[in-house]
């Protein structure tokens, strides 16, 4: 499934402090053997400027990267959306908009099973909420809005004593954003490394 560099721009242009999109930060500090070190949960706007700065170049760094190299878009089995999936997880949470600290310690303890890079990194999860604005047959944008996409953005980042986020180095917008919509059987993988293949397999 191909990710549109359009769709992830325009996504991109509602994640800064000016417009920004995103309602809700969570996360998760793992040690090298994926357990968890300690959470954290709050409103984004109450964050500093400063932070708010900082996570937002976090989160960005999932649907800015390279389309179909780095970001792909792939789909869940039929069978893998059934009750106790990582789906229904990710849905749960999605609904929720973050507010569910249990919810969100099962992703965690979920990734932190699967995901043991031997060193220290944190589980950086944002909510936002995008009103698409529909298009004219011109293409120009206009006020009504054609759907609200809810949506979430996990990052993983290598993190230092002082938990200090490094460059984010996996994660994935959920659901997929495709044709300037959301597609719930739909997730776009991130891998710096450019094989979300590898992180796909993993995880979902």
């Amino acid at each position: 499934m191909r990710v549109n560099r359009e769709d992830m721009l325009e996504l991109t242009r509602r994640m800064t402090i000016a417009r920004n999109c995103f309602g809700r930060i969570a996360g998760g500090y793992m040690d090298g053997e994926g357990y968890v070190d300690g959470t954290f949960n709050t409103h984004f706007q109450k964050l500093s400027g400063a932070d708010r700065t900082k996570n937002l170049r976090i989160a960005k760094a999932v649907p800015f990267s390279e389309t179909n190299r780095q970001l792909k878009g792939f789909r869940f089995r039929p069978e893998g959306q059934g009750p106790g999936s990582v789906w229904q997880l990710l849905m749960a949470l999605r609904e929720c908009e973050l507010k569910n600290d249990a919810l969100l310690l099962s992703l965690y303890e979920y990734i932190g099973e699967r995901y043991q890079p031997g060193f220290p990194y944190g589980i950086y999860v944002f909510h936002g909420n995008y009103d698409i604005p529909l298009k004219g047959s011109d293409k120009v944008q206009q006020r009504e809005s054609e759907e609200i996409y809810s949506f979430l953005v996990c990052a993983i980042c290598p993190v230092d004593g002082d938990y200090e986020a490094g460059e984010p180095q996996q994660g994935f917008l959920f659901p997929a954003f495709s044709d300037r919509a959301g597609d719930i059987d739909g997730i776009d993988v991130f891998s710096a490394d450019g094989n979300p293949e590898a992180l796909m397999a993993l995880l979902f």
